[in-house]
C-alpha cells in the first residue's frame, strides 16, 4: 500500500449476484437466465476504476466474515489495490441481486450488509488528511460518510460525493462538505425535489431531459456545491462550475453489454483525471465518461473496469 494514496475512496463492498436474461420478469412471471457473481458495491467499484486507472488508490470498507469477504480480499490483493476491509461479525457482507436485460439496462437491489455498520473509527485519518481526491457515496453508513467528507474538506483535500443511491435519511447539510456533487439523473432529480433553494417540488427526468444547458446550469448552481457533475448516461454528462459550464458528450460506436457499474465507472475515473491533469474538472470528466465508455463493454461491475493501457489506447484513437 502506498504510504499515502492520492484517492481514497470510503464506501460499500457488496458482493454482486447478477442474472443475464432476454428482457426483465414482470410481476409474478419467472423468466429463465444465466448467472454470475463477483466483486461490487459503489465505493468499492470507484476504487477499482481509480486503481485501474494509474492513480494509487485506497479502499475503505466494511465485509462480514463469510466467503464473499474471502473473495473480497483475494480480489484486493490480485488486483494490487490497497483496501482496508473492517470486519463486521454480527453483519453479512452486502450483497446485490442484479437483473441485466439482453439491451445491456439493469434493476438492482441491495443489501447493505455490513457497509451500513463502517464507523467513523474504521476510516485510517492519516489517509484522509494526506489524499489529493476523498469520494464517498450513500450505500454505506451515512454518519460515516459526512465524518469523513467533513474531516477531507477540513484538511484541505478535495471531496467528491456520488449521492447514490438517494435514501430516506439522506440530509442536505451533507453537501456543506462537498467540492463536487456527480448524481445520475435519478439523483439529480431527487435532490432538486428535496432541496429548499431550489424553487423545485414537482421536477422530473422528463423535464430534465427537455431542460436547455442554460436552464440546467441554473438548477445546479442552486443546489450549493462548488461544481455539480450530472452523468446523463447515452449522452453523456453535463459539467456545471460556478462561472462556466459545458456537455460533454458520451463516446458513440460503443457496442454495450451491461450497464451496471458504469456510474460508479465514471467516478472512479474522474477521481484518477483529478489526479492525473492537476484538479482540471472538464478534463478529468471526459477521461471518467471514456472509463465509463468502456466499463459498459464488459460484463460485470468492478471486473469491468478499464486499466490504463486501455484507457490510453481508447483515447488516442478518439482524438
Amino acid at each position: 500500500m502506498a504510504s499515502h494514496p492520492k484517492v481514497v475512496v470510503v464506501g460499500s463492498y457488496v458482493q454482486d449476484l447478477t442474472w443475464h436474461c432476454e428482457g426483465f420478469p414482470h410481476p409474478g412471471e419467472t423468466t429463465v437466465g444465466v448467472f454470475r457473481t463477483g466483486p461490487g458495491g459503489k465505493g468499492s467499484n470507484q476504487a477499482i476504476a481509480a486503481g485501474r486507472a494509474g492513480v494509487d488508490t485506497l479502499f475503505v470498507g466494511a465485509v462480514g466474515r463469510d466467503a464473499f469477504a474471502a473473495e473480497a480480499r483475494s480480489f484486493y490483493r490480485a488486483e494490487k489495490i490497497a483496501c482496508k476491509l473492517a470486519a463486521k461479525p454480527a453483519s453479512p457482507t452486502g450483497t446485490a441481486a442484479i437483473l441485466v436485460s439482453a439491451t445491456g439496462q439493469n434493476e438492482i437491489v441491495v443489501a447493505l450488509g455490513a457497509s451500513d455498520h463502517l464507523k467513523k473509527s474504521d476510516v485510517p485519518a492519516a489517509a484522509i488528511k494526506h489524499a489529493r481526491v476523498v469520494v464517498s457515496q450513500l450505500e454505506s453508513n451515512l454518519a460515516t460518510a459526512q465524518y469523513v467528507l467533513k474531516s477531507a474538506r477540513k484538511a484541505g483535500v478535495t471531496t467528491v460525493l456520488n449521492p447514490a443511491p438517494m435514501r430516506t435519511g439522506f440530509q442536505a447539510n451533507l453537501l456543506k462538505h462537498v467540492d463536487i456533487l456527480i448524481p445520475n439523473e435519478t439523483e439529480f432529480t431527487a435532490l432538486v425535489n428535496l432541496l429548499a433553494g431550489s424553487g423545485q417540488r414537482d421536477f422530473t427526468e422528463e423535464i430534465l431531459k427537455k431542460l436547455p444547458d442554460d436552464g440546467l446550469q441554473v438548477l445546479c448552481r442552486k443546489i450549493g456545491v462548488p461544481v455539480v457533475i450530472v452523468t446523463l448516461g447515452s449522452r453523456g454528462c453535463f459539467v456545471s462550475q460556478p462561472e462556466s459550464h459545458c456537455l460533454i458528450p458520451a463516446f458513440t460506436g460503443i457496442k454495450v453489454v451491461d450497464t451496471t457499474g458504469a456510474g460508479d465507472a465514471f467516478v472512479g475515473g474522474f477521481a484518477a483525471g483529478l489526479v492525473k491533469f492537476a484538479g482540471d474538472i472538464v478534463r478529468a470528466a471526459r477521461f471518467g465518461t471514456a472509463v465509463a465508455a468502456l466499463s459498459v463493454t464488459k460484463f460485470g461491475t468492478a471486473p469491468s473496469m478499464p486499466r490504463a493501457p486501455e484507457i490510453a489506447r481508447f483515447l488516442r484513437a478518439r482524438r
